[in-house]
């Protein structure tokens, strides 16, 4: 149980204390900054697209599955359907911690 009170001190200790690691702003050079942003916006929209083509495939096999009684094929579109949602949510989610990440070192 000391062992614990020992660490729980150290780090009270090390919080309360000055930083360790001197004040930095990374940034991008200027030359990076409009490439990488053409790069990141590319890489967005195109994956955003890819989810809604995977999407309608999917509502696209539910509905030939359904109407010809191939379980299978309505199984799998059901569940491309939810991978691609899941997707869709996954690249919203990662660009606006990005984002958020991007203007927080800023100092904004």
């Amino acid at each position: 149980m000391s062992q614990m009170l020992q660490t729980t001190h150290d780090f009270v200790t090390l919080a309360a204390a000055e930083p360790v690691i001197p004040g930095f702003t990374p940034s991008l050079p200027g030359t990076l900054q409009n490439p990488t942003g053409k790069i990141l916006g590319w890489t967005a929209g195109i994956g955003l697209s890819l989810a809604v083509l995977g999407g309608l495939t999917g509502w696209a096999c539910v509905a030939i599955g359904h109407n010809s009684e191939r379980a299978q094929l309505a199984s799998r579109g059901k569940s491309a359907i939810v991978w691609s949602l899941i997707a869709g949510i996954g690249i919203g989610v990662t660009s606006g911690l990005v984002w958020g990440f991007y203007q927080m070192t800023q100092g904004k």
